[in-house]
């Protein structure tokens, strides 16, 4: 595999990474995940712009966007992923300085990496739907941030694996937050919600898609506080992110959503953001 490294392009066995890095000593950086489909980069300019903001309010000097673009141009080329389903990872971190938690002085360069590589989508997933479990959110108050320290996440994401789940979402003081990679959205009698932006929960592109989408098909879409009581009354629950697109939920914990399938509004919604990635609907069978 060909990635890109502060300048370079070169194979992933080569890079070197800094003992004095800040993202290995302290996780000071930030990232996007990105999706090409058939080789179309997705949604890209939202993830620039998402990248932009992040590195903004964690105060690392953003590199040159525009450039970022021919960048990830050349990796799906030099690792033959062109006109392919493939992600790509963008990481930045505040540069390599000796250990102290201020900030260093002036002349430091970020740390860029980036690399590409192929992309299955979870259609058995997209189509039959998937299990979750809720859990107690105990991350940090600037989850808008799309920060590299994801410890918490990792952690509760493990114990969803290890209940069966695919996924652990996150409840603050009651109310729904987020997955630890996912939005979540609910459904009840034809109505979409989810919970309003706020800094608990990270602006995913694909919830932003969604949005869009319930717009221009005439589906009402409410940000508002979810609490976590009301999942039951639910008609439908979907989990959204750039790798999970628009997953029906079909359990929560130890209950089941509605009659354990998917419903027509995810169906409906999946229809139009397939089509809006240049995907078949065929792909995971008219899903």
């Amino acid at each position: 595999m060909i990635v890109y490294y502060n300048n370079q392009f070169i194979p992933k066995e080569e890079v070197r990474i800094s003992p004095d890095d800040r993202g290995f000593l302290f996780a000071d950086g930030v990232y996007e995940v990105i999706l090409t489909y058939r080789g179309g980069l997705f949604r890209f300019d939202d993830h620039l712009e998402r990248l932009g903001r992040s590195l903004g309010e964690i105060r690392i000097d953003s590199p040159d966007l525009d450039e970022l673009q021919r960048v990830s141009e050349e990796l799906l080329r030099r690792n033959a992923l062109t006109g392919t389903n493939a992600k790509l990872y963008i990481q930045v971190t505040r540069g390599a300085v000796p250990r102290r938690h201020a900030f260093p002085d002036g002349g430091v360069q970020p740390t860029i990496y980036m690399s590409a590589e192929p992309f299955q989508r979870p259609l058995e997933e997209l189509r039959d739907g998937v299990s979750i479990i809720m859990v107690p959110d105990i991350r940090w108050s600037r989850c808008d941030i799309k920060a590299i320290g994801l410890l918490p996440n990792i952690l509760a994401n493990q114990q969803a694996k290890e209940n069966g789940a695919i996924e652990a979402v996150f409840v603050r003081d009651g109310f729904i937050t987020e997955g630890t990679h996912t939005n979540l959205f609910t459904v009840l009698n034809g109505r979409l919600f989810t919970p309003p932006l706020d800094n608990y929960i990270l602006s995913g592109i694909t919830r932003r898609v969604v949005i869009e989408i319930c717009t221009s098909l005439g589906i009402l879409a409410t940000q508002t506080a979810i609490p976590k009581k009301s999942l039951k009354d639910a008609d439908e629950i979907m989990i959204t992110s750039t790798i999970s697109e628009i997953m029906p939920v079909v359990r929560v914990d130890d209950w089941q959503v509605a009659g354990g399938k998917p419903g027509p509004v995810t169906r409906k919604l999946q229809r139009a953001f397939n089509e809006l990635a240049g995907i078949e609907n065929s792909e995971y069978h008219q899903a």
